[in-house]
């Protein structure tokens, strides 16, 4: 085999360990009877035919509640229930009954079961919903996270958590209250790419950890959006988009910075950035040594991606942080030579492997991998950027109390 080969080898020898133990233990969950298998028709020079493991029986799928019908929900998370093997989508809850009543309709949720904001807490009422996940704008999520727990319903909820510190910890209070579990959809956390990086990462493949450099930017164009809107959004690109640059440097590294310096920027008259940042840089130094430089912005063209740089290897993912099609690139010096190799690894739906992360949670009375906790913690490290961009100045950062990640997903997950 060629020498170039090495970081494809590598890399796909984790992802696939990850594919070979899902597969008895998703039978496992589901009747063996249900399992549709079909004899080999090609040859043996080409790839294996896959056949996915049946999901749980429709009947004993974990209720999910959505709650918020915008683009994320109609765009991303309904479609991804048809692959879910754990979750089902059993209720919706709307201000705009008629939109609402459309998409029940095509998911066969009864009109009874769609809900206005003012009926939020008849939930308590819905045995059929186990858990609600929550898509509003993030001034919402605080509010409808703490209602949801009081009507004895487990929360997931988007990123970014809250729009404050206090908001997030309140989330966290309550649902510890009503023993409820509180998971923030940190869906890159579950892709089997970022997931096959970290064991990577964690056998020492790319050598010492350096540096991590990223960009996270869209260009936005409507002005009345509620993005735009500190009131409802909490700021601009930073809690937005540039918090996957925040997360991802935190979850690749396993540390948690020390310090943060921040710099934002709005152009004078641009009636988008009135009352948000246009864009905002920031660095955070861990305690290893460790540095994150990223870039987040709402006036640039699109642009998605990370460099994470060892002492023996690089690590590229560009696009990163998108909802499908993410491309990884791996280089490193093999017998003298400079090798880089790009992964095409079989991508999953992020949304499809969140959702059956936090049904099987609910389930099996597990704690999710990005409790509350781990909404907080960012929070406070975005909190952190804004303070050193008004000031001019280096913030310090305390580490965290406590674990801010629950067990590493099982490999069904």
């Amino acid at each position: 085999m060629k020498h170039d080969d090495a970081p494809r080898r590598d890399f796909l020898r984790y992802v696939g360990t990850l594919a070979a133990l899902s597969a008895p233990a998703l039978q496992a969950g589901a009747a063996e009877k249900e399992r549709v298998t079909f004899p080999p028709i090609e040859a043996k020079s080409e790839k294996p035919e896959k056949t996915e493991p049946p999901g749980d029986p429709w009947n004993e799928r974990v209720g999910i509640a959505i709650v918020g019908v915008g683009r994320i929900s109609v765009n991303e998370v309904l479609p991804a229930f048809a692959q879910s093997k754990h979750a089902k989508p059993v209720a919706l809850v709307s201000g705009d009954r008629a939109k609402a009543l459309k998409i029940a309709h095509q998911y066969n949720i009864p009109e009874s079961a769609v809900l206005d904001y003012r009926d939020y807490e008849k939930l308590a009422a819905m045995p059929e919903v186990q858990g609600v996940y929550i898509a509003l704008p993030n001034s919402m999520h605080a509010e409808y996270t703490i209602r949801a727990a009081r009507a004895g319903k487990h929360v997931l909820c988007e990123k970014p958590m809250a729009n404050s510190v206090a908001e997030c910890q309140g989330m966290i209070d309550a649902c510890k209250q009503a023993k409820r579990k509180l998971m923030i959809a940190y869906r890159r956390q579950y892709a089997p790419m970022e997931r096959g990086l970290v064991k990577m990462i964690r056998e020492n493949k790319l050598g010492e950890l350096r540096e991590f450099v990223s960009v996270n930017s869209q260009n936005m164009g409507d002005p009345q959006h509620w993005r735009l809107k500190r009131a409802l959004a909490g700021g601009g690109p930073l809690p937005d988009v540039g918090l996957y640059c925040i997360n991802e440097a935190r979850f690749l590294s396993g540390e948690e910075p020390v310090e943060v310096i921040g710099h934002t920027w709005s152009t004078p008259g641009d009636a988008r950035f009135r009352e948000v940042e246009e864009s905002c840089q920031f660095v955070l130094r861990f305690p290893s040594g460790f540095t994150a430089s990223c870039s987040t912005g709402y006036s640039s063209h699109k642009s998605q991606m990370f460099r994470l740089n060892g002492s023996s290897a690089w690590a590229e993912m560009d696009p990163a942080y998108a909802y499908n099609g993410n491309r990884l690139r791996i280089s490193r010096v093999e017998q003298g030579k400079a090798q880089t190799s790009e992964i095409q690894a079989e991508e999953e739906n992020q949304f499809a492997k969140e959702l059956d992360h936090f049904a099987l949670c609910v389930r099996q009375d597990r704690q999710p991998h990005t409790p509350g906790e781990e909404g907080l913690q960012d929070q406070r490290i975005i909190e952190a950027i804004y303070a050193s961009a008004r000031s001019g100045r280096p913030v310090k950062l305390a580490p965290p109390p406590a674990k801010t990640r629950g067990p590493e997903p099982e490999e069904k997950d």
